[in-house]
Parts: C-alpha cells; structure tokens; sequence
C-alpha cells in the first residue's frame, strides 16, 4: 500500500476543493472523503484531517467500527518519537469488557462538583440576603456532597487524561489541574472553618468577609474547570 508521512498527509485535509480528505489511526490511512460528518476536513468542529487522529480515536464515543466502512488507501509512517503508550495487559481486558470506562466516567462525574460548588455560594447569599440560616445549612450540606464528588472528578480526570491524551502536556488539561486543586483546598477550608466556628454568617469582621470572599471564589473557580474542559471537547475556532 502507499505510504504517507505527516507532511504528504495533511495535503489530504479537506481544505482544497475536490481532493480526497484523509485520516490517520493506529498506522492505517482512511479516505473520508464521502462522509458528510468530515465536510471541509473538520469532524465535530475539533478533529482535523490529514493528521494521525489515533490518539483522537481513543477519546471518541465510537470505536473503530466506523473506520471499518470507509476505505483504507495506505498505511501512516510516523516520524513522532512519542508514540502511544501501550496499554497493562489487565487494563486492555477491562477496557476491551467495559469500555465505558474509558470515555464516561469523568464527563458523568464533573457535573455534581460544578452544580454543588455553585450552590454553596448561592444559598450562602440567600443565607446573608434573607437572614434564614436553614439556607447556610442547605449550603454546608452541598460543601459536604461537592467535597465528596471533587476529588472523584479529579481522580476519574487524571485517568482520562492518562489513557486517552496520553498524559500530554495539553495547556487546557494543565489549567484544569491546578484550579481544581485551589478549588478543593479553598473548599476544604471553608468547610473546616464552618465546623469550627457554626455561626461564622451572623458575627461581625473580617473574618465572616474573609469566609464569604472564600465562598464566593467558588463560582469562578468551577467555572474556570468547565470552562476549559469544554474546551477539550468543543474547542473554539478561529474564522
């Protein structure tokens, strides 16, 4: 078959009218041209042809049955030194068993810190606003449940990134990291500090300001997580 690096590759990238559009995975070369999901050599607004999308492939909703229905015109020489990490034996098993693991668990997960997160400042304030303190208790109820689900996002996150992005050091993923970690730290301060101090919203100082600067940070920090993380699956293009 012909073979193609990634320079002859990307000629194949949808951009020039009438020629074929090309795609790379696992050292094959696909031709998908004929499919309306690769119109103009972008897929989902975030996957580009003419590269090698192998590691793409890993991430999607879809295995590679739906390469199975388009042609293979040639094989990938890759001249990258980094190539793709092969998988434990044991975890190729599970994958290969349960492979919901490697796409779901994390996008399912990082919605219970975001809303728990949001509600804490929100029924903080209707605590401050109203001066019902059953809304501050609502609001530590909700620390307590967004302090239970962060770490798990972050652990299912972290695993994610490993198996599918191949840990690489993608600015999106590195941002995320760190601002989850200010976000659970600030969280777990705040929670701490409401143990030990219950009517921190009805006495008077800078310490009850420092404590609702704290609780307020929580909403653009989440924010910023999303943010990002949304980014990694509909990421911005420029027209």
């Amino acid at each position: 078959m012909k073979e193609f690096d990634q320079q002859h590759l990307a000629a194949f990238n949808g951009q020039e009218a009438g020629k074929a559009v090309y795609v790379a995975r696992n050292g094959k070369v696909y031709d998908v041209s004929a499919s309306k999901l690769w119109k103009n050599g972008m897929h989902m607004n975030r996957h580009q042809a003419g590269n090698d999308l192998s590691v793409d492939f890993e991430a999607a909703p879809h295995g590679e049955e739906v390469l199975e229905r388009v042609k293979q015109v040639g094989v990938f020489i890759s001249t990258d030194k980094e190539t793709m990490r092969p998988l434990p034996a044991w975890l190729a098993r599970v994958l290969s068993k349960f492979p919901i693991i490697a796409r779901h668990p994390h996008p399912m997960l990082v919605h219970y810190p975001i809303v728990f997160m949001f509600s804490v400042t929100g029924f903080t304030l209707l605590a401050m606003i109203s001066g019902n303190m059953a809304f501050a208790t609502t609001a530590k109820h909700c620390l307590a449940a967004g302090l239970l689900f962060t770490p798990l996002a972050i652990g299912t996150g972290l695993f994610t990134w490993w198996l599918n992005y191949q840990s690489k050091a993608i600015r999106a993923v590195r941002i995320k990291i760190w601002v989850s970690l200010i976000l659970m730290a600030l969280a777990t301060t705040i929670f701490i500090w409401q143990l030990m101090v219950p009517d921190i919203l009805v006495r008077s100082g800078l310490g009850r300001l420092a404590y609702l600067l704290i609780v307020c940070s929580l909403v653009p920090l989440v924010s910023v997580v999303g943010w990002f993380g949304a980014q990694l699956t509909f990421p911005l293009t420029k027209k």
